[in-house]
């Protein structure tokens, strides 16, 4: 009986999700496709508990439902403002700082990818398919074998920004 349940649960959230989805492409307002993206992440999370992954269902509700659709909002907003906004003064000073901020992070790079040693990590007793997706073995593959994308990945995040506020100062208006 519980098999029958999951699969039905599985389904009903698959087709949430799909739903949700195809409600992203459909929707005309930003605002509310960017609301319709919440509601398919989330269901990808219950999907993911329906597959026994409870870590990677966590992470993508906090980073993905939280932080990464708080940033789509807020960009969603920031670009819609009205034209009758005052103008901001622009500082052009700050575009001087660029290259030794640049210098700094190539140089963090480099002292980051000095310090990386193995590391000798402790045998995990149990079926292989149990230590997979664990914590443990989540956290010790991402910073040790996986740490240069990841730190690759947050200076991709980082440039993103950055153009997104680029893109919401309106220089032509």
């Amino acid at each position: 009986m519980t098999g029958e349940l999951e699969k039905i649960l599985f389904i009903v959230v698959a087709a949430i999700a799909v739903a949700s989805a195809l409600n992203i492409l459909i929707q005309r307002n930003p605002l509310y496709s960017a609301l319709s993206l919440i509601v398919t992440l989330l269901s990808l999370s219950v999907l993911y508990l329906t597959l026994r992954a409870q870590f990677i269902a966590a992470i993508q509700i906090v980073v993905y439902a939280g932080a990464i659709m708080v940033l789509f909002v807020f960009a969603i907003m920031l670009l819609n403002v009205p034209k009758t906004q005052p103008e901001v003064e622009k500082q052009k000073g700050l575009r001087l700082l660029a290259i030794p901020f640049a210098g700094v992070l190539i140089a963090e790079m480099f002292f980051v990818l000095r310090q990386i040693r193995p590391l000798t990590l402790p045998v995990l007793s149990g079926d292989p398919d149990q230590v997979v997706g664990t914590t443990w073995s989540i956290g010790t593959a991402l910073f040790s074998d996986y740490l240069l994308p990841f730190e690759v990945t947050s200076v991709l995040i980082l440039m993103a920004v950055v153009g997104a506020m680029v893109l919401a100062r309106r220089e032509g208006d």
